[in-house]
């Protein structure tokens, strides 16, 4: 390292050695890259405040990309990263990674916001953290066929159910956003969530080509599961998927999970990771149905004197008569007010 490291705000000009530190790093993920500091301004209509820690030579030791939210119901904070599972600092060593949260901590103080939230993927001695979230990862074998050889007798015949009845997948890209859509969007009306907006999985798919993917499963000629892929070196993950509660008893989710494993096994693919889930829940049990494991998440807090750590999470019993409410709503009215709501949620 040539002299003291400074961190400073950087904007697009620095885009390509921003994701060149990211590349280098084995902690990264999809969402570090910058391309998604495009996404969610357009998208979002967020501030972000990207942080570099660069040294006397200019050469970069690490970032930490934050997004600023302000909602009148949340508050004022900074999230690295909002709306996705991952996020927090990069740093080739621990100097680079104690100046980026120190220059975080004086930004959130400047800015007057109430607490930052980091996503991260390993512990910090000292920190105030939630540890209530865990990501089901599964090692994928080499071929489908060896993958399937691992799948007990039960699930093999899940996996086998929906294709009797006559069900398909097809894989693409833009032009499927619109069917994954139709299903993602009425399964999150049935669960009482807002929505995202269609505009955002259409700039997903367009600015990441070879990234993203989206697969969905159509009986009688309409679409009754789907998901949408993301490809970070080799590692697929599925942030959203979802399926029709009608279909459910054919097990066209069952279906969709096997065609994208047996893409991302074809693609090269060494590890496929099924998101983020609560211990022992219905979707923990589902994903650790398919041989994922857990590993655990720490979502850490830098917190304004006297601020206590915020509970955001939908589980929470406040916000239980709006999921309630939610779910009463038309598909139609669901996703023409979802997507405002939304964007100020983490």
């Amino acid at each position: 390292m040539a002299g003291p490291l400074r961190v400073s705000e950087v904007g697009p000009e620095s885009a390509s050695r921003w994701d060149a530190l990211v590349a280098s790093q084995a902690g990264a993920s999809t969402y570090h890259s910058w391309v998604w500091r495009d996404i969610t301004a357009e998208e979002f209509g967020c501030r972000s405040h990207y942080l570099a820690a660069i040294d006397g030579a200019g050469d970069w030791h690490g970032v930490l990309p934050l997004v600023r939210l302000k909602s009148r119901l949340f508050g004022d904070f900074l999230v690295s990263l909002p709306f996705f599972n991952y996020g927090g600092a990069l740093a080739t060593g621990p100097a680079a990674d104690a100046a980026l949260l120190e220059a975080a901590g004086a930004l959130a103080t400047r800015l007057g916001v109430s607490h930052i939230e980091y996503r991260d993927q390993r512990p910090r001695e000292g920190w105030p953290v939630r540890t209530d979230k865990v990501a089901m990862l599964l090692d994928l074998a080499a071929t489908p066929d060896e993958q399937w050889a691992a799948f007990g007798s039960k699930l093999r015949a899940q996996i086998r159910r929906p294709e009797k009845e006559g069900a398909t997948t097809r894989f693409g890209g833009a032009e499927l956003v619109p069917d994954f859509y139709r299903v993602f969007a009425r399964n999150m009306r049935d669960l009482g969530t807002p929505v995202y907006g269609q505009s955002l999985f259409r700039r997903i798919a367009e600015r990441l080509p070879a990234g993203a993917r989206v697969a969905v499963v159509y009986l009688q000629g309409q679409p009754v599961a789907a998901g949408f892929t993301l490809r970070h070196g080799d590692r697929v993950e599925i942030p959203w998927a979802s399926s029709l509660r009608d279909w459910n008893r054919v097990g066209v989710n069952m279906q969709l999970y096997w065609s994208i494993l047996k893409d991302a096994i074809g693609s090269g693919a060494r590890q496929f990771d099924f998101g983020r889930s609560s211990v022992d829940a219905g979707t923990y049990r589902f994903k650790a149905q398919w041989g994922a494991t857990p590993r655990q998440l720490y979502w850490h807090y830098w917190l304004k004197p006297g601020q206590a750590m915020p509970n955001l999470t939908p589980a929470s019993p406040k916000y239980a008569l709006a999921v309630r409410a939610w779910q009463r709503l038309p598909v139609v009215v669901a996703n023409l007010v979802g997507p405002r709501i939304v964007r100020n949620l983490p």
